[in-house]
């Protein structure tokens, strides 16, 4: 039963996104982008990721959808006509194709999902579940990973991604000013 729940949030997924490369109102994509978001955080959950679905819930439908209808209020609703095929379609395709094969390469070389020979349950996992409660005080270990031994990791993201925000509301502050 649960393979079957994988497939479909699977086949899911995969419908949002060609939903959302067949359509052209740039307000109905920018909505499917966040229900894209919100079945992604679904998947993460099943995968026992709940900080990663927290993340992608928060970033990915909240703060993402929110800069876009925002982007989308300031400029058209509709997409501008494809120009004809050419070298201008041609060329990214090929892009994503060579970056495709370079990721299933890397893929390839990782160890199997779950396998206890991994690294990482050889030097690094066995120091904090042993380590953690008496260091940290915690007893919540995902918690305690994420706000102590990774502290600067979580903050390099929150201002990456507080810094991308801020970009965005500026070049839109920016767009109106110069528009009026």
């Amino acid at each position: 039963m649960e393979l079957l729940h994988d497939i479909l949030l699977l086949l899911l997924l995969i419908a949002i996104a060609l939903g959302m490369l067949r359509l052209r109102n740039l307000l109905a994509i920018a909505i499917l982008g966040g229900v894209y978001s919100l079945v992604l955080a679904v998947v993460y959950v099943l995968l026992d990721a709940v900080d990663v679905a927290f993340t992608e819930a928060a970033v990915g439908a909240g703060i993402t959808l929110t800069l876009m209808l925002a982007a989308i209020s300031l400029t058209t609703r509709e997409e501008k006509p494809r120009p004809p095929p050419g070298w201008a379609t041609v060329l990214p395709l090929a892009v994503a194709v060579a970056v495709g094969a370079g990721l299933v390469y890397a893929v390839s070389g990782m160890p199997d999902f779950g396998s206890i020979d991994a690294p990482i349950h050889n030097h690094v996992a066995p120091r904090y579940i042993e380590d953690s409660p008496e260091e940290i005080g915690i007893p919540n270990m995902v918690t305690s990973v994420l706000a102590s031994y990774r502290g600067y990791d979580t903050l390099g993201e929150v201002t990456v991604i507080f810094t991308a925000g801020a970009s965005v509301v500026a070049l839109l502050w920016r767009w109106t000013k110069d528009k009026t």
